[in-house]
């Protein structure tokens, strides 16, 4: 399991911060939240959020990687320590210690949020929710052209991205 925290400025020159999970074996992601002023108690709160979403499935997580950005605080950790949890902060400048968050965060920012012009919270988490669900449902060349859902596909099954862009693309 791997998290990270990445922003996303809107076409009014604000920006907003969006907080993750992914899952190393699944490539499974799971968005936490999105808030324009990120502080420890905000994130140890979505980190709690995480854990209650997942249930029974938090016993099969032996340990979470993330960066040591400021946003993430020892409260943070405290909550994924408190469920047995060890948690890996990744090395200062070393973004490939991460390289599957990271690899998202790139995915999503070429494949969506680069295209278009997010207008607020309501049009981030729509535009960020819908690539999730098209990156849930996409081959994953890592998982043996598989889907993160578990189904394979053919590469040409999934649904195009400059169809559901288009259906974003205005709020």
């Amino acid at each position: 399991m791997a998290t990270d925290l990445f922003h996303v400025d809107t076409v009014f020159l604000r920006r907003w911060f969006v907080l993750f999970f992914i899952d190393h074996g699944t490539r499974r992601v799971h968005l936490t939240g999105a808030t324009r002023n990120p502080t420890g108690l905000w994130i140890a709160q979505q980190a709690r959020n995480y854990l209650m979403d997942l249930g029974d499935r938090a016993e099969s997580i032996k340990f979470l990687i993330r960066d040591r950005g400021a946003y993430i605080t020892d409260s943070f950790d405290a909550v994924f320590q408190a469920a047995c949890i060890r948690v890996v902060p990744t090395l200062p400048a070393v973004p490939r210690m991460n390289a599957i968050a990271e690899r998202w965060i790139g995915s999503c920012r070429r494949e969506a949020t680069d295209r278009v012009l997010i207008t607020g919270e309501r049009h981030l988490r729509l535009v960020i929710g819908e690539y999730a669900g098209h990156y849930r449902h996409r081959p994953h060349r890592s998982l043996g052209q598989r889907a993160p859902d578990g189904r394979i596909r053919h590469p040409q099954a999934s649904r195009p991205m400059k169809s559901w862009l288009k259906e974003i693309a205005l709020p």
